[in-house]
């Protein structure tokens, strides 16, 4: 494995903590009218970042690298809008990044890398897809 794929994996780590603590913070705070309907996909994605961390780390791992333990910084929000606003920043930032590490593991010739983040990739473009649905005016 190449630094350079070890530090884009320890980034991809760093990034999905920052989004499960953030999605489950975001379930517990949002309030309002519309917060019934959106508490529940905040958990359920927080959870769905939490088992990327995981996989990515145990992935990680098994390359011979150290995954980090610190999460990127987390951006709650204080309304519903600005919660949905930095969730769709966060997700567009996911893809871009998720998209560089499948080329970069194609090139290294590492298929497994390339398929799990394939699998993760998609779950973040449902994600991104949830939550851009959500911040559409009627």
């Amino acid at each position: 494995m190449s630094q350079k794929l070890n530090d884009m994996l320890n980034k991809a780590i760093a990034r999905e903590i920052q989004v499960s603590i953030q999605y489950m913070w975001q379930h517990i705070m949002v309030k309002g009218i519309n917060s019934a309907a959106v508490e529940g996909i905040f958990k359920e994605f927080a959870i769905t970042e939490m088992k990327h961390a995981e996989e990515i780390a145990e992935r990680l791992d098994y390359l011979g690298g150290v995954p980090t333990t610190q999460p990127d910084p987390i951006k709650v929000g204080e309304s519903l809008e600005q919660m949905l606003k930095g969730d769709l920043k966060a997700e567009e930032e996911a893809i871009a990044l998720y998209k560089e590490i499948i080329k970069l593991a194609r090139e290294e010739g590492d298929e497994t890398t390339k398929r799990l983040f394939r699998q993760i990739l998609a779950d973040e473009e449902e994600h991104h897809s949830q939550f851009k649905t959500l911040l559409e005016k009627d």
